[in-house]
This record gives structure tokens, sequence and C-alpha cells, in this order.
């Protein structure tokens, strides 16, 4: 229902003229229906629209605009403690989840892990003899010393070496010598059983190895790099 509130203002007369001329040259002869004085002003309220109640959204401790909230406060404090720790946690749980798969994502997948590692066995390689393996796109150099180059070897002083390193300190087990075929100088892959030391010789620049993959002469700074490695038995060597 629609009421119509009038409210006169200083531009009535003017209002007035413009209306009775607009009336009679839309609706000649046409009557007024207001009265002459009527103001000029008029504005529309809506009466009959109810003002929401939001009783049943509301606690019932403060139901009661003439009560005191301060009486329930502590109740309804820790509901709302309740309900922010729930969403903490809950918050919480979703970032590690996320987090979780976001991290095990950029993991290694199984066919990588796979090759990863190498599974050799010894019993294949003679004494006194060097194989060359492929691992991690690099060659691997797994050697089976006899007892005068594992002599050799332990002799050795190391005041005389350029990556002073013990023989001991290289080998996990004396009989098996087991490093990265890749030169320390530019990185290119040495000649097992050659050089004057009898272990590697790279003919790229000269550098010489001995039997436990230490830098003898040459160019190369530093020795062979020996890779991680266990025996699972005696049989059986796994690099990786």
């Amino acid at each position: 229902m629609m009421s119509t509130v009038l409210r006169p203002g200083i531009f009535s007369p003017y209002y007035q003229v413009t209306k009775h001329g607009v009336k009679s040259l839309v609706f000649p002869g046409a009557k007024e229906l207001l009265p002459a004085a009527a103001p000029a002003g008029t504005r529309l309220a809506h009466t009959d629209i109810k003002i929401p109640d939001f009783s049943d959204y509301r606690r019932p401790e403060v139901l009661d605009p003439q009560k005191s909230s301060q009486e329930s406060s502590e109740a309804r404090r820790a509901f709302s403690y309740l309900v922010t720790g729930a969403t903490t946690v809950i918050g919480v749980y979703a970032a590690k989840t996320v987090v979780t798969q976001f991290v095990s994502s950029m993991s290694a997948s199984a066919d990588v892990l796979a090759l990863s590692k190498i599974e050799i066995k010894l019993g294949d390689i003679p004494e006194g003899k060097n194989m060359t393996f492929k691992w991690r796109g690099k060659p691997l150099f797994v050697r089976h010393r006899t007892e005068k180059e594992i002599a050799a070897e332990a002799d050795v002083n190391l005041g005389e070496l350029r990556d002073p390193q013990h023989d001991k300190d290289r080998v996990l087990n004396p009989k098996w010598v087991i490093v990265l075929g890749v030169c320390t100088h530019l990185g290119c892959v040495p000649i097992a059983n050659a050089g004057d030391y009898g272990g590697y010789y790279c003919p790229c620049h000269g550098s010489h190895y001995d039997a436990s993959g230490r830098i003898r002469k040459g160019p190369a700074p530093l020795n062979l790099e020996v890779p991680y490695y266990e025996f699972p038995d005696e049989e059986t060597v796994i690099v990786g």
C-alpha cells in the first residue's frame, strides 16, 4: 500500500503553474483532482514492509533487549573459541595435505628411482680385470684387484699424492674398487688398466690414476669420485 506524503516547498507556485499548463495541453478540459493550494513536493514511503525478525538466528542469551549481554559473555566466548579452534585445526590439516601433495608431485617417479641404483654381480668380473657399467648416465668402473695391487696401493706415501687419500678410505672391500669413470680434469672417460701406475689413464690430457683411482700424474686436480655403494652379500654390490 502506498501513502502520499505532501511536503510544501518554496517552488509551489511555479510547480502549480507548470502542472496546470501541461494538463491543459495534454488533457483539455480535465478537472484538477488536487486542491489548488496543494504543496509542490511529494514523497512516497513504504509503510507496509515488515522489519525482518532475526530471532531464529540469535542466541537465546541475547534475545531479551532489556537484559545485559555481559551475563552470558563467558558461555558465548567459549563457543567462539571452540569454533575458532576447530576452524584452525581444519585449516592446518588442509594446508598440510596440499603441501604434502605438492612436494610428493615433485619427487622422482618409480622409473627414475629404479635407474638411481644398479645391482652388479661380482662373480662376473675376473680378478685383475675392470668392467664398465652405465649408472645415472655416467660410466661406472668396477675393478677386481689382485693381492699385489692391494698391497701396492696400501703402501703409497700420502705425501706424494696431489689429493691425499688412503686406499682404505676409498674402498669397503680391498678386493673391489668402485669409482666413476669421469676424469676430474675436463670430464673425459679414462681407459682402465692403463697409464704409468696401472690403474686408469685419460688420453685427452694425460692424467694417470693408480689402481685406487687416485690422481698420480697429469692435470687432473682430484681423485676419481667414489659413489655410495654397499655389499648385500659377497657376490653382489648395489651402487646408489
